[in-house]
């Protein structure tokens, strides 16, 4: 199968293009250093051609509702125009768990995102997942200064690696519309898990937990973000996650 991974050079993307190699998948990346603008649609027809599924786990970088809902429409409206000329049989996004729950600014695009890919007439399916394990360092990243500032929050982190086989596994298979739910092995606390990233890394690095205000950081604080019934769960921990990539270096 020809799957085209939209985002296909970041974190996920970059997970999922192996998965799909592993699986003995053609991948076509979609993204702009592959000569593809997701926003304006140049360069979308001739990369979708011959494309059996999409698989779109294609970002922005902003906590504002304007900027996530005007990125996740924009974009995911024009892969699906794209896919519809190109004849693809299966659209398949990668949304989060909770985002229906937690009026967080982000979350309201990948809400959208959702609606435009589960309408009438659309061959797609979504898969919520939980907070990859790689989250708790990226937040990391962010920091600036002497001091970690970290949202207080209840997670069930699972690894991406785990998270692209199930998305390469649902586009294999015909439209489901919502998929089960993919969540990690155990709840977590973010905090503690930026510690122990932390720890890992040799750094002495303050943290400082933050309630974010409102309803959305009551929601973050307590089970908002956390699946709400049976479903998929990964099998890989924090701590395994932790090994695999700081204490083998």
């Amino acid at each position: 199968m020809r799957i085209a991974v939209a985002g296909g050079t970041g974190a996920v993307g970059r997970t999922v293009v192996e998965a799909a190699h592993a699986a003995g998948h053609e991948t076509v990346v979609l993204a702009r250093s592959a000569g593809v603008d997701l926003l304006s649609g140049d360069g979308l027809d001739p990369a979708l051609k011959g494309a059996q599924a999409v698989i779109d786990v294609s970002n922005v970088t902003t906590m504002g509702a304007r900027k996530s809902v005007a990125f996740f429409e924009q974009a995911t409206g024009r892969l699906l125009e794209a896919g519809r000329r190109a004849g693809v049989g299966h659209h398949v996004a990668l949304s989060i768990v909770g985002c229906d729950r937690v009026d967080f600014g982000y979350y309201l695009g990948k809400r959208r995102q959702e609606e435009l890919v589960l309408a009438d007439g659309v061959p797609g399916s979504v898969l919520r997942a939980t907070q990859f394990h790689e989250f708790a360092a990226q937040l990391l990243e962010r920091t600036r200064g002497p001091v970690a500032v970290v949202p207080v929050m209840r997670a069930q982190p699972v690894a991406a690696r785990e998270v692209a086989e199930a998305l390469v596994r649902l586009a294999e298979q015909d439209p489901v519309g919502p998929a089960p739910e993919l969540a990690g092995p155990q709840e977590e606390d973010m905090t503690v898990l930026v510690r122990r990233v932390l720890r890992a890394q040799g750094r002495r690095t303050p943290v400082l937990p933050l309630r974010l205000p409102g309803a959305a950081g009551r929601a973050m604080a307590g089970d908002g973000l956390l699946p709400t019934g049976p479903g998929q769960r990964g099998t890989e921990t924090f701590d395994a996650w932790l090994d695999r990539t700081y204490r083998s270096r």
